[in-house]
């Protein structure tokens, strides 16, 4: 592959960046538009950077824009490390430009094992929330599944992770590719079926199905769904009470079966 550099424009959530890459970086860069992107390329130097565009100051600069970056080298997960975490800045009003993470895996041949978590209050394994009761369910108009579903905001779930305590974590995949930023989680109108919405890297939202998720802690794993686990009949999700099969609501607490 060639490595003759050329200036590309790079989008970011807050602006873009006109640099002179290489072909491999506007491999990285490509997700599979016409556009190319910051994140997935990472940290460039700055006499790669010719300009940078601010949304918030609304205006294009001359030069690069403002670096900043850590090195926590930080194992997210079994075989996984967080090498290196950074933004983009607008040297004028320090807005965010672009943000970048970068993964490695010690070693290339094994997979990536279990997320740690977070402390000691979050399961490295988060079940499916159980679905309020409908009638405190606020429906919101989010992001459409397969672009054609509207999600339902699910505000309260019964699962011992909220979903603010997931928000904001990096949704990495089986290969160790990050693949967006966690939202929120919501309902796929057409199937009933739990999803995670994501910002994906491009600044779009996408959803994920719940049973694609292996594993919630530092980062969000995922993998191959999972089997579905065999249920007892008329069991209540919501108390464990068993009522009769042909029952459409729970004897015991009235949540809907």
């Amino acid at each position: 592959m060639s490595s003759e550099l050329r200036l590309k424009k790079l989008r970011g959530s807050g602006g873009y960046i006109m640099a002179t890459v290489t072909d491999e970086q506007q491999v990285k860069g490509n997700l599979g538009g016409p556009d190319l992107f910051l994140a997935p390329i990472g940290r460039l130097n700055d006499d790669k950077i010719t300009k940078h565009f601010c949304n918030t100051c609304e205006k294009e600069f001359e030069g690069p824009p403002k670096i900043e970056f850590e090195n926590p080298n930080e194992e997210v997960a079994e075989n996984l490390v967080l090498a290196e975490r950074g933004q983009y800045i607008c040297k004028v009003c320090n807005a965010s430009i672009a943000e970048y993470r970068e993964f490695k895996k010690p070693n290339e041949e094994e997979e990536v094992g279990g997320a740690k978590p977070l402390d000691a209050n979050v399961a490295p394994a988060v079940e499916p929330p159980t679905l309020p009761k409908a009638e405190t369910a606020p429906v919101a108009e989010t992001a459409p599944v397969a672009e054609t579903a509207p999600l339902v905001e699910v505000t309260q779930p019964s699962s011992s992770a909220s979903v603010s305590s997931i928000e904001g974590r990096a949704v990495i995949d089986e290969n160790a590719n990050k693949v967006g930023i966690a939202k929120q989680v919501g309902v796929d109108a057409n199937t009933q079926s739990m999803v995670l919405v994501i910002t994906k890297n491009d600044g779009t939202e996408g959803s994920i199905p719940w049973t694609s998720i292996k594993k919630v802690g530092e980062v969000i794993l995922l993998g191959k769904p999972e089997e579905a686990v065999v249920t007892q009949p008329g069991k209540c999700s919501e108390c464990g009470f068993v009522n009769k099969d042909e029952s459409k609501f729970c004897e015991d607490c009235g949540t809907k079966i």
